[in-house]
């Protein structure tokens, strides 16, 4: 197992100029040039690009926004269990960090409880009205459409985010639900400083508001009171939102009802019918969370990646795994064109078969033979070692013998009793659709559009149903044991991003910090879960197979132009904005302690005590 200053052959880039990068001939600067001629400092241990881990005995969390980490961190001292902290800590960043989360949104949660030594899975997303046909839709949407719009009434399902939270804490909670919500009712009415990054989101999800306002009809008003009232914010500034609170505290006194059947429901249905949409009261108090099995393949070494199951996309990780561990990775450089590659073209088999298999399972059933070694090596062997192959199509994946642009919020927390939870949250595109009901303080999720309009796609639009799902919550079993909570938020780039942290960590021993911020690679192209599979309306949809593949400037500029050869679009991607956000916690199975790590990506922390 290669050690971790080997990486990339940028154990020495991210803390030197990038005069050997492309990146220099995009005109980016290194970072001695952006800060007036000076570059980071050295480290006396671990890669020099990265920081330490946190390491504590008995409590750990890890999310977004390091207020959110202190409440989890409160939750737990107060004696609540790590789903309580890990509730507490969601409501805080849907106040926080709006532009990834919120109560109008849906959630996915992975649990490992302790005392029955088991991983729970909860499927937390909500469904499309149940009086609304594809064709009363199609006809809404106007003549032409092929796809769902980003904003307004129409992409918008039912919230799920609230159910699951009393479904976890029915299971796993210790504290009252009042005591888990009250820290973020009270931020809200007092107020909280806007963290650098999230600040930068808020910007442009403004500036992508009034852009769509110019092509869609869509009231804005509400979000902007809420929100931008003064603009959009700037790092530091104190946002306050005391509709959210007003509305917590309702939820907190009259428990999951009142979102659903209450008062608060009462307000979301009128003010949606007002917008055009067809929910009716019926629909939000049927809305049931479903607990799920958490299904796990062997990568190698002992180790075991978990995910849910469809309609999310966490087959796909999974279909990544069981592709890759038909090459030995670590016998090149964690930099190198072939490990580049190899990830790459995994990825873009496993979409194919995202977009043509994943969908809610209540109207359409995967093929069993998805997640067999067989099949992986079979679509393996696809893989051309010296070239990009110009076109994947999906596969045929025999049962076996015996068997966009998200913007999502991933935290993560352990207990001193072991319970460890892996939690993703999520409004979907944007901050959402733009939709804020009148006084209550949050934003509806568009993920209604990823329907597929084309009737004979398993993801067809239909009443009361659920659409494919981006955000994938994630664990890692070590020789059958728990070990590993994570998560990497950033819609397509999920899957590929929960490998990556997968093979840094087992391949080229990386400590847990490192193998987040290693420079990444984000894979964007081929078949979506929205496209016509079949017929005329297919011939409307325009497929890049081969796609963009993004790298962080941490990536050597001889690799860059070696994938190039190889038939590779590369751009180095500067921003970091496309690669998602990694918290993660390991448990130590001999000592019980926790380690933690968090994203450089974004403003997050992990801490414990």
């Amino acid at each position: 197992m290669r050690i971790a200053t080997t990486l990339l052959a940028t154990a020495a880039l991210a803390a030197t100029p990038l005069a050997a990068q492309e990146a220099q001939n995009a005109a980016t600067t290194t970072t001695a040039e952006a800060t007036g001629g000076i570059g980071p400092g050295a480290r006396p241990v671990g890669a020099q690009w990265s920081r330490s881990p946190v390491v504590a005995p008995n409590g750990m969390a890890a999310t977004a926004h390091p207020l959110a980490t202190q409440v989890a961190l409160d939750i737990l001292k107060a004696g609540g269990s790590a789903v309580d902290a890990a509730i507490a800590a969601n409501a805080a960043l849907g106040l926080m960090e709006p532009t990834g989360n919120g109560i109008g949104g849906d959630l996915f949660a992975i649990v490992y409880d302790p005392k029955t030594d088991k991983l729970y899975g909860i499927n937390g997303s909500g469904r499309s009205p149940s009086g609304q046909t594809l064709d009363q839709l199609k006809e809404k949407l106007g003549p032409g459409a092929t796809s769902i719009p980003p904003v307004g009434p129409l992409p918008i399902t039912i919230p799920g985010t609230v159910d699951a939270w009393f479904d976890l804490h029915e299971k796993f909670g210790k504290l009252s639900m009042a005591d888990n919500l009250a820290p973020t009712i009270r931020y809200a009415r007092e107020g909280h400083p806007v963290a650098p990054v999230i600040a930068m989101y808020l910007q442009r999800s403004l500036a992508a508001y009034e852009d769509r306002l110019e092509r869609y009809d869509f009231e804005f008003e509400n979000a902007r009171a809420t929100y931008f009232l003064n603009g959009a914010p700037e790092a530091g500034d104190i946002f306050r939102n005391p509709d959210l609170a007003n509305t917590l505290e309702r939820i907190a006194k009259n428990g999951r009802d009142e979102f659903y059947e209450g008062e608060t429901a009462q307000v979301i249905v009128d003010y949606l019918r007002e917008q055009g949409s067809a929910f009716t009261l019926e629909d939000f108090a049927s809305h049931d969370s479903e607990w799920v099995d958490v299904a796990c393949v062997t990568y190698k070494a002992g180790y075991e990646l978990c995910e849910l199951p469809p309609n999310g996309q966490g087959f796909a990780a999974l279909q990544m795994v069981n592709i890759l561990k038909n090459v030995d990775l670590s016998q090149w450089e964690r930099g190198s064109p072939q490990v580049l590659h190899y990830i790459t073209e995994a990825k873009r088999l496993a979409f194919e078969d995202v977009a043509r298999f994943y969908a809610d399972p209540d109207f359409y059933k995967a093929p069993e033979g998805l997640l067999t070694d067989q099949y992986g090596a079979e679509r393996f062997a696809l893989i051309d070692p010296a070239k990009a192959t110009p076109a994947f199509t999906p596969g045929a994946p025999k049962a076996p013998k015996l068997e966009g642009e998200g913007d999502t919020t991933y935290l993560t927390v352990a207990d001193k009793d072991g319970m460890m939870v892996s939690l993703i949250q999520s409004n979907y595109r944007g901050m959402g659709g733009g939709l804020v009901a009148d006084g209550l303080g949050f934003m509806f999720q568009d993920r209604g559009e990823l329907f597929s309009l084309d009737p004979t796609h398993p993801n067809a639009y239909a009443p009361s149903k659920r659409p494919f799902h981006t955000i994938i919550p994630a664990f890692v079993k070590k020789d059958g044991k728990p070990w590993m909570s994570f998560g990497l938020m950033g819609g397509g780039m999920q899957p590929q991003g929960h490998v990556q942290i997968l093979v840094n960590l087992v391949d080229y021993g990386m400590n847990l910090q490192e193998a987040g911020d290693a420079a990444r690679l984000m894979h964007d192209g081929g078949r979506a879960p929205t496209d016509a599979i079949k017929g005329s309306a297919a011939d409307t949809y325009e497929i890049d197979s081969l796609g963009v593949l993004m790298v962080e400037p941490g990536t050597p500029a001889a690799t860059i132009e070696a994938l190039r050869d190889m038939g590779h679009n590369v751009e180095i991607e500067t921003t970091g904005i496309p690669f998602g956000g990694y918290q993660a916690i390991v448990r130590d199975p001999a000592t019980g302690a926790y380690t933690g790590a968090t994203e450089m990506r974004k403003d997050g922390q992990a801490a414990g005590y």
